[in-house]
């Protein structure tokens, strides 16, 4: 059990440091984002002090809060899973006692009126979401080889590129689906001020995330 506990907290710890800097990059790039998309606008002047005020204070407290919760919920359930057996009835009651509290961690639904029409499509594509990413938890956790990086933890997971491009694509297939159902009707979000403007950052966010994600993958298995 001990040689078990030994591997499962060494991938832990690579996988969280991976999904801490995740989280800090993706934070950055969407400030520089806004900030492009504020300077693009004709009323930039007014509505700039607005919404960077609130981009800034979500981005400090509530995005980090909220996502390092995630981090650590999804881990958590990971080890679980792993050590305890990675039966279907065990996976499914994972799910059910920790999706509640990683949906209190989760940004785009936070940010999302609790009674509008789409609300409960949202929290339906972010369970999958979760459901997604403890599968991936659990491959990154049960790797037993010899790996001292995120590379090489990857390579060990998934054998080849095309199955860890098949696997990021579906994650991201979620993702964008949170988006394209906010954008299809913004009126779900609970805010007004700067709404087109964060928008268009979250929008390009994502495309920018994909692109380095994919970039990350053919080096990796270069």
């Amino acid at each position: 059990m001990a040689i078990i506990l030994d591997y499962i907290e060494r991938n832990y710890n690579i996988i969280k440091e991976r999904m801490i800097q995740q989280m800090e990059n993706s934070i950055n790039f969407g400030r520089t984002l806004i900030e492009t998309e504020l300077d693009a606008g004709i009323l930039s002047f007014v509505i700039k002090p607005i919404v960077k005020t609130f981009y800034d204070y979500w981005a400090k407290n509530e995005a980090k809060v909220g996502t390092m919760k995630q981090i650590n919920i999804t881990l958590e359930a990971g080890k679980d899973l792993v050590t305890n057996g990675n039966s279907e009835e065990i996976f499914n009651q994972l799910i059910e006692e920790n999706f509640p509290k990683y949906l209190r961690g989760d940004q785009i639904s936070y940010q999302c009126n609790k009674h509008h029409k789409n609300y409960k499509k949202l929290i339906e594509i972010t369970k999958q979401t979760f459901v997604n990413y403890l599968k991936q938890v659990k491959f990154f956790l049960n790797v037993k080889e010899d790996v001292n990086n995120y590379g090489e933890l990857s390579r060990a997971a998934f054998k080849t590129k095309e199955l860890a491009k098949e696997t990021l694509s579906k994650q991201l297939d979620y993702t964008n689906k949170c988006i394209s159902l906010i954008e299809e009707d913004p009126s779900i979000l609970s805010f007004s001020i700067g709404r087109r403007i964060i928008l268009k950052a979250l929008r390009k966010g994502f495309e920018g995330t994909k692109t380095e994600f994919f970039k990350s993958i053919e080096e990796t298995y270069e």
